[in-house]
């Protein structure tokens, strides 16, 4: 399922930083793929370069089928690489920019359009949830009168994660509506007093992603589409209508590993069940031109954009790492930070970030990693951002 963007953890416990939507699932063994990896890049520098040669470690040394990214870099080219395959069993080559599934990156773009509508004086950040969803959220503990969008946006609602994920896992092709998850959700205990502490929870953009159904009459997928996608021109990324369960453009195969060790392929998945929360498809390159013109203000206004910028400590993540409004922040090796989220869904983990000064990275493994191999990709996204 989709993991935690920002943390690299399951949905429930927050125990591995980063990604989007899901569970933690076992990383693919070195031996599925061992001696049927021939590294490429379509990168125009020196082969193999420090990032080429850090994809290919974890090829060849964490066992991931493939690694493949995106990296803009100080002088403003914007390379791409590859390695290992793009399917197990045939040994077809990685795309090159292929598109896959970014799981919670998407709540980045969902907290866009919410921002734009509260630019555009139709949601109020302070306003709370029964402002546009009246009666709807209520539970034990829970209270959509004293739940705040921003909390929402931020992770501070306290309310209960909806994601089943031996559910997703073992019904990988099942629809779910919107409700239904929340449902699932509201059935539990809150965590914790909305405003209490932090704690990241995919339910959290459910509800944002109903607010702003509500708000504009319109479908969730069509606005972000709309108001984000079309808008800065990212030809390679959309939101799934409902039934579509295939990667449109040419990918790579994404895998698990299954409970009597074979590899199961996730590739075609019904992403319902992550919606708001982590339903996008995309590219590295694109996913770098998003948080690029999110940055440089091509997406909301100032004031907006310095909502989003302002952050929270979540610690458990890892050290310095801190959580605005569906946007993190981290501390690179060299200085200064990188503004990002990162995703994970079954079969693909998505880890990168931008800089203000332009520099931008993205890159995907074909597997959600195990823990060691998951500070692997970190340390390659740091060392991509400070080279």
């Amino acid at each position: 399922m989709i993991e935690h963007a920002p943390q690299r953890h399951s949905p429930n416990r927050h125990r591995r930083a980063r990604r989007g939507v899901a569970a933690a699932v076992t990383a693919v063994a070195a031996a599925v793929v061992a001696g049927a990896l021939t590294p490429t890049t379509a990168s125009a520098g020196p082969r193999p370069d420090t990032v080429q040669q850090r994809l290919d470690t974890l090829v060849k040394g964490d066992g991931v089928p493939a690694a493949l990214g995106t990296v803009k870099g100080r002088d403003g080219r914007v390379r791409t690489y590859t390695s290992g395959v793009g399917n197990a069993a045939t040994k077809a080559k990685v795309p090159v920019d292929g598109q896959v599934r970014i799981g919670s990156n998407t709540k980045a773009f969902t907290a866009v359009v919410i921002l734009q509508l509260v630019a555009e004086g139709k949601v109020g950040l302070d306003a709370n949830v029964d402002t546009y969803l009246p009666g709807l959220v209520r539970g034990d503990g829970i209270d959509g009168r004293k739940i705040t969008v921003r909390q929402l946006l931020q992770h501070t609602s306290g309310l209960p994660e909806y994601v089943d994920r031996d559910a997703v896992l073992n019904s990988p092709r099942r629809y779910y509506e919107p409700r239904e998850l929340l449902d699932a959700a509201l059935s539990q205990k809150a965590h914790f007093a909305p405003g209490a502490r932090w704690e990241y929870n995919n339910t959290n953009y459910l509800l944002a992603g109903l607010i702003i159904q509500k708000v504009t009459g319109r479908p969730l997928g069509e606005e972000v589409t709309k108001r984000v996608i079309d808008r800065i021109g990212l030809r390679h990324t959309y939101f799934p209508k409902p039934g579509d369960m295939t990667i449109r453009e040419a990918h790579p195969k994404g895998y698990q590993r299954a409970a009597d060790g074979s590899l199961r392929d996730y590739s075609e998945l019904d992403p319902s069940w992550g919606w708001a929360a982590g339903a996008l498809v995309s590219t590295n390159t694109d996913v770098t031109r998003f948080y690029g013109a999110l940055l440089g203000g091509r997406l909301l206004p100032a004031a907006q954009l310095a909502q989003m910028r302002t952050t929270v400590a979540a610690d458990e993540i890892g050290p310095g790492v801190r959580y605005g409004l569906g946007l993190v922040s981290r501390p690179l090796s060299c200085g200064g930070l990188a503004w990002g989220h990162g995703g994970t869904i079954p079969g693909y983990d998505t880890a990168g970030g931008a800089t203000d000064d332009g520099r931008a990275v993205n890159f995907t493994v074909t597997t959600i990693p195990d823990a060691a191999t998951a500070k692997h990709v970190d340390e390659a996204v740091d060392a991509a951002l400070c080279r």
